[in-house]
Formats: C-alpha cells, sequence, structure tokens
C-alpha cells in the first residue's frame, strides 16, 4: 500500500488508521468463526453493521480503530486492534484486538500488536487500558499478559448474542 500512514511500525507489523476501504475486510474477518467465537457480539456481522461503528463511533472520535499490516507482505492488512475510550477525557479505554487472516495466527502479531497499541495509546495521553478476554482464549490472555496486563477480576457466565455463556476475565494496563 503506497503512500500509507502507519501510526507505529514494529518489527513484523505496523498499524494504520482504519478507512472505509477497509469494510469488506473487517466483514469477512467478524464472520470467521474463529474470531466471532471470542466476542461477545455474535450475530452475523454485515457491511451496514460495520458502515454504522465507523460513522457513530470512529468517525466521531469514540473509537480509535486500526488495521493490523504485516510488514514483510507489503503492507498487507491482517487484523484489527481499537482503542474504545471511556470518558470524555480520552484517558481510559478499552482494548479490542483480532488476528483475521488464518494464515497470520501464531506468527507473534498479537503480541507485537499489544505492544505497539499500548506504546501508541501512552503516547496520545491514555493513562488506563482495560480489556476483557474469554477465560479459555489463553492465547490471548498470554499475549496481553506479555504487554504487561494484569488480572483484575473474574466475570462469571457472560452472556454473548447467542445465548451461550462464558467466563471472562477482566485485565488493565496502568500506563
Amino acid at each position: 500500500m503506497k503512500d500509507v500512514k502507519y501510526l507505529k511500525v514494529g518489527k513484523t507489523v505496523s498499524l494504520r488508521p482504519i478507512t472505509d476501504e477497509d469494510t469488506d475486510l473487517i466483514v469477512k474477518w467478524r464472520n470467521n468463526e474463529r474470531i466471532r467465537n471470542n466476542f461477545v457480539y455474535r450475530v452475523e456481522f454485515t457491511r451496514q453493521i460495520h458502515e454504522e461503528w465507523l460513522k457513530t463511533k470512529v468517525y466521531t472520535g469514540q473509537v480509535l480503530q486500526m488495521i493490523i499490516c504485516e510488514n514483510e507482505k507489503n503492507g498487507a492488512p491482517v487484523g484489527s486492534v481499537y482503542f474504545k475510550f471511556n470518558n470524555s477525557e480520552k484517558t481510559e479505554a478499552e482494548y479490542g484486538i483480532f488476528i483475521g487472516e488464518d494464515d497470520a495466527v501464531g506468527k507473534g502479531y498479537g503480541n507485537e500488536t499489544a505492544l505497539l497499541a499500548v506504546d501508541y495509546a501512552r503516547e496520545i495521553g491514555i493513562k488506563k487500558v482495560i480489556l476483557r478476554a474469554f477465560s479459555y482464549n489463553t492465547a490471548a490472555i498470554k499475549s496481553y499478559e506479555h504487554a504487561g496486563f494484569l488480572k483484575t477480576e473474574d466475570l462469571k457466565g457472560v452472556e454473548c448474542s447467542d445465548g451461550q455463556k462464558s467466563d471472562m476475565i477482566l485485565m488493565e494496563k496502568i500506563l
């Protein structure tokens, strides 16, 4: 991708702002069963749902969403990461991430993205980052711990949009 302005550049991945042109990829990724099962919101993801998210959350500044790009593959998009601001001062945010491309899983991109994202959060004035993870998602939890997140609470029997209930944990990192 030419003329891309990356917000953070790492060894294997870089982060760039999301654009309208990423919609089809986001819809494809969010409908991947591997990804869908790690979200509380599990309904079929549509173009309209994503466009509404962009319009009401990202473009209003309530959410900072970025695309994770592989450095070796000329900036090919492989996933997404976001900060959803929890206060008007934008000093506290919830972190979310997924690696969308199946062939990008297990390469350490999530680990590096977490470090890059936390560094970027610090640069833009975020003081506290929280996240929720299903207890069974041990790879993600390990990645978050690698980035310095600490478990703060067990959330028992969280009900998902498909009616399934699973335990989650709450984690945080003070910056």
